[in-house]
């Protein structure tokens, strides 16, 4: 039998909490000793994971908007992630974090190609593999990965169109038109239970020996297929959800004199992903709009689902920001084409991703679009205006905002603060009624848990960052 093989991969990411109207991350005494979460976070998990040298050894993913915070607020966390790609571990991911397949096909299209760009900037190297988030997926969205140049992605088990299916190997999928990208289907009882069961992390030579090397060995493959096992969790685990896990991950992971004693191999995705010459991996289905984290499909985050005790707002939710965010590209697409040069609208917000990542200032993208002449002139402050307001109307469909029982979160405070910067931007630059209108919109969602309705929950949502209300602004 062929040496098994293991991959680990740790899904990084954190929900933006940076007040769109300030720059800033505004204090969370919950958060306490610490600043606020982030910073909590990544002092318990991503600064020592980094000092242990784990992210040079294991598959990961880390979410352009958290890389951002590292980057400044946590640098030796971010070189971390920085020096532990080596070229092959990292993944890239969609840059706000939302449910690809409720996306329209230009907000999927922009946050992929956002996404690599990050990537390629941050690391010095295309992305050859993206994670989804929460793993939500359809075959349109891996058609537009594939056309972005993504090769593989991973998936839970339960996401393939077949109970049965075996996941000690990779598999491709076919997406019409010559076309295909590989999946790797992590094993979810280990995944689970690394999760899960505290205990059975509490020795990683153990956790090899009774779980790991079992799994590995149930069954040869045939053609002496090296059987392959992908554990995949969230990276928090590691040291944040459980306390000094990070050193059960080192041992796991770790290169050791005494490897000859390991039954196994410890690679990179990119290593157990690389199709043998002559060997071309199976071919499987998927299961349509599906994801790691809810059962139901994507509806935990669009409708009520049995995942929240009462998700009845979530479907409200959605629908308001979906009608702001059609208000807004309206007024993008006519008045970006009334500009000097009549630029594209959506190649332009393709485009505006380097302003975000400060590859380049708002003048240079300005005059890149309109012209060297028009590099300071009204038109280039509307086109940077409503590309910004772009930029926060992406960033309200973070997934954060639907995930958990109750829109009284700090989640959804952030995607409605998104939603208030988007819409003031346009109103102010238009002389639309955007934000009236979203707040009527949310007034038709209540609380689970508190006798408050949607509007009530934005309009507290801006108080806590010293936002007047909409009322308060007229």
């Amino acid at each position: 039998m062929s040496r098994g093989r293991l991959v680990v991969h740790g899904h990084f990411y954190q929900p933006s909490r940076v007040d769109p109207f300030s720059g800033r991350v505004p204090a969370d005494p919950s958060a306490a000793p610490a600043h606020d979460w982030t910073a909590r976070v990544s002092a318990e998990c991503y600064r020592p994971n980094a000092e242990l040298g784990n992210l040079r050894h294991i598959s990961w993913d880390l979410g352009p908007t958290l890389a951002d915070w590292l980057e400044a607020g946590d640098p030796v966390a971010h070189r971390g992630f920085v020096d532990g790609d080596r070229g092959v571990n990292g993944l890239a991911q969609p840059f706000h974090h939302p449910i690809l397949p409720l996306a329209s096909a230009a907000d999927r299209r922009v946050e992929i190609r956002w996404g690599l760009r990050d990537f390629e900037l941050r690391f010095g190297r295309p992305a050859t593999g993206m994670w989804l988030p929460e793993t939500a997926v359809d075959l349109p969205t891996l058609r537009l990965l594939a056309e972005a140049g993504v090769r593989h992605t991973i998936l839970a088990p339960w996401q393939a169109d077949d109970h049965h299916v075996e996941t000690r190997r990779p598999y491709r999928v076919d997406l019409g038109d010559g076309r295909d990208i590989v999946v790797a289907l992590y094993d979810a009882d280990l995944s689970a239970s690394i999760s899960f069961e505290p205990r059975a992390t509490a020795d990683a030579d153990r956790f090899s020996m009774e779980r790991i090397e079992p799994r590995l060995s149930s069954g040869a493959l045939p053609d002496d297929e090296p059987p392959l096992v992908v554990i995949a969790t969230d990276g928090e685990l590691y040291g944040h959800h459980q306390p000094f896990r990070e050193l059960f991950l080192q041992r796991l992971v770790e290169p050791r004199g005494d490897d000859a004693a390991r039954t196994y191999d410890v690679v990179s995705l990119a290593e157990a992903l690389d199709e043998p010459v002559g060997h071309e991996f199976r071919t499987i289905r998927i299961a349509e709009r599906t994801s790691w984290s809810c059962h139901h499909g994507v509806m935990r985050w669009t409708a009520d689902c049995a995942c929240a005790a009462d998700g009845r707002w979530k479907g409200p939710l959605r629908a308001a920001l979906e009608r702001l965010a059609a208000g807004i590209d309206v007024v993008t697409t006519v008045v970006v084409r009334g500009l000097v040069g009549s630029p594209d609208p959506w190649a332009a917000r393709d485009d505006y991703v380097d302003v975000v990542v400060g590859a380049i200032d708002g003048p240079t993208f300005a005059a890149r679009w309109l012209g060297e002449a028009a590099r300071s002139t009204a038109d280039a402050a509307t086109l940077l205006a409503l590309m910004e307001a772009q930029r926060w109307r992406l960033a309200m469909f973070a997934s954060d905002g639907w995930y958990w029982d109750d829109p009284m979160r700090p989640e959804t405070a952030s995607v409605l603060r998104a939603a208030a910067r988007a819409a003031r931007l346009v109103d102010g630059l238009a002389g639309t009624g955007l934000e009236e209108r979203l707040i009527a919109d949310l007034a038709l969602l209540t609380s689970p848990g508190h006798p408050v309705d949607g509007a009530a929950i934005y309009e507290r949502a801006l108080d806590e960052v010293g936002q007047p209300s909409a009322a308060g602004r007229s």
